[in-house]
């Protein structure tokens, strides 16, 4: 195929007999898919044995870039991995910015794809003309920082850009992570268990290729045009300075804030643990992903703990979702997450499940072999998070989940689980977001908000929203009507910029990339003629393959719902009070949608 925008090569890693493979990529196979996210579905579609065991060795891990990632397009700077995912059972994957997707598409592969399991712990470092093989025993229990700086050294490269498992992969922990760039982490679904199952500590890449486009000068142009409308975006400068941190007032302000493990929306102490504070107390400078113009992420600095970050989820996660007002134990929490690989919600879920039953009585400490937990106890919340970690003690069975977890127990233990299909929700509550709330049930990986992001319900852009999606309401957070539709809308954009690849934030959230300007880039970039229509039907059918995969790994329609809290139980108090979800009401307007 023409190398216009794409690598142009798939590479096939087995790890149990330490062969490789070099592919051409098939032009009539990838230009269905776009690239990125939705080529890794397919690929897992047509290659996995949806029976087999996320943790054997024939589980199926990928690595996948898209046609634009690592151009001149504004945050063209994600990767997607993906794979079975061992915590839900079904389609697993997780996407991260930083530096590593750039670097892996000079090196002409736009999917990496990994089988088997090593007899010992190895790290894989691929370069244009394929892979090493390198047994790191070593590395064992080292951090990410620690991995990739060892990488480096020994490899006496400094440019290579490292994607590694923690601690927590290499013990299997199910909701581990796997971490690029040293701070940029691929959180969601379990993907560094994975990983660690295969005894891969570390894929190292390097390349030594250039992203062409078709028509440059046309390319530029476009780019040019996202440059602008970032750049002059009302909410540059906020992003700028707070990043998703912003995320904490703002949510509060609503009365959708996690508090007491989502007892509360409102949280009386927000101001201890804000965005606005970390700005002004801790932050010593901004960081950026590849070749973005916002530079929304931050570094901090707090007493012996530094890292990039913490993002909103991270920050409410160890905050107010667990009745917590310390913020500099948020920010160490944050440096040891990132370090030791592990997800923050489902991390945080599993502890804020086990205060909220013992407070109720619905499990006792000696049940849980003596381990107590209270709103805003840190030191038994870092210990339970250590023991997880290490699958020590206790911790052998946190580091299962909430979800597992809680079979062992009530079931009014278990409906206090905060998940859809094993995967726990983010910390946004979706009784006063309402197209957020319809997001986490349909969403295709669980509990999540990343496959629609549907950030336009908190915009009041009334007459903006009648135009596209028939009703003002679709903009308007309380409401329900319409929210189908904005669903429906934006899953399609949110796959395009994993396609592509994009960042969320800035294609979505910002509302900077539509089908039309799309079209435009990806045809200047890939000589391809991807027009509006056809982009909107391609991303229709890859949704829909989502969907035919679930099935095949047992998912049905009754597991497109919500918790029995968001349903039943009101908001108590604060902008949102009194609030609940019509949830079946949505799910059933937003199948037929999608003719399911």
């Amino acid at each position: 195929m023409a190398s216009y925008g794409y690598g142009g090569n798939i590479l096939r890693i087995d790890l149990s007999d330490e062969r490789f493979k070099i592919e051409k990529t098939s032009a009539s196979w990838i230009k269905s898919v776009i690239g990125g996210r939705a080529a890794n579905t397919k690929r897992l579609f047509e290659e996995l044995d949806p029976s087999c065991d996320p943790l054997g060795p024939e589980n199926i891990i990928i690595f996948g870039v898209g046609p634009l990632t690592g151009s001149l397009l504004p945050a063209s700077a994600y990767y997607t991995v993906t794979a079975k995912s061992p915590m839900t059972g079904i389609l697993g994957d997780s996407a991260a910015g930083g530096q590593f997707a750039a670097e892996m598409k000079l090196t002409g592969f736009d999917q990496i794809i990994i089988t088997g399991r090593a007899e010992t712990l190895t790290y894989l470092l691929v370069n244009n003309n394929g892979v090493k093989f390198v047994k790191c025993e070593e590395l064992t229990g080292k951090t990410i920082v620690e991995t990739t700086s060892s990488i480096r050294k020994v490899q006496r490269d400094h440019s290579i850009e490292v994607a590694a498992i923690g601690p927590a992969g290499e013990n299997l922990v199910l909701f581990a992570t796997i971490v690029s760039s040293g701070n940029r982490v691929n959180g969601r679904t379990g993907m560094g268990a994975v990983m660690g199952s295969k005894k891969l500590k570390a894929l190292g890449v390097r390349g030594l290729g250039a992203v062409e486009v078709a028509e440059p000068i046309a390319f530029l142009s476009e780019v040019q045009k996202m440059r602008d409308a970032i750049a002059a975006h009302n909410e540059y400068d906020k992003r700028y300075r707070l990043g998703t941190t912003m995320l904490m007032n703002d949510l509060n302000s609503i009365g959708i804030l996690p508090t007491n493990h989502f007892q509360e929306g409102v949280c009386d102490y927000v101001d201890d643990i804000s965005g606005e504070r970390l700005a002004d107390e801790y932050k010593v400078k901004n960081k950026a992903c590849f070749n973005c113009n916002l530079h929304c992420s931050r570094y901090y600095v707090a007493g012996e703990y530094e890292a990039e970050g913490p993002e909103f989820e991270t920050l409410c996660s160890f905050s107010s979702r667990l009745g917590s007002d310390d913020l500099p134990f948020a920010l160490e929490m944050n440096t040891w997450l990132n370090q030791m690989g592990l997800d923050s919600i489902s991390t945080s879920e599993v502890i804020g499940w086990i205060i909220e039953c013992q407070e109720k009585g619905f499990l006792s400490p000696e049940e849980l072999d003596g381990l107590s937990i209270s709103w805003g106890d840190v030191e038994s919340i870092r210990n339970a998070v250590n023991l997880l970690t290490l699958r020590e003690g206790i911790g052998d069975r946190l580091a299962d989940g909430a979800t597992k977890l809680s079979k062992d127990f009530s079931e009014e233990a278990q409906k206090l689980v905060m998940q859809v299909k094993g995967l726990d929700i983010i910390c946004g509550d979706p009784r006063g977001i309402k197209a957020y709330g319809l997001t986490y049930a349909i969403a295709s990986r669980g509990g999540d908000h990343l496959r629609a992001e549907p950030y336009f319900e908190l915009t009041n852009r009334l007459e903006e929203s009648k135009r596209r999606f028939g009703t003002e309401k679709a903009a308007m957070r309380m409401e329900e009507e319409g929210k189908a539709a904005l669903v429906t809308y934006s899953e399609k954009i949110a796959l395009l910029t994993d396609s592509m690849t994009m960042c969320k934030n800035i294609g979505l959230c910002m509302d900077v990339l539509n089908f039309d300007n799309a079209s435009a880039l990806l045809k200047s970039g890939t000589g391809v003629d991807y027009s509006a229509e056809k982009l909107q039907k391609l991303m229709g059918d890859s949704v829909n393959l989502q969907r035919k995969l679930n099935e095949k790994f047992g998912v049905s329609r009754e597991d497109d719902t919500l918790p029995d809290r968001f349903v039943c139980e009101p908001l108590p108090r604060g902008p949102t009070k009194g609030s609940t979800v019509n949830i079946d009401k949505m799910v059933e307007e937003y199948y037929r949608m999608h003719d399911w």
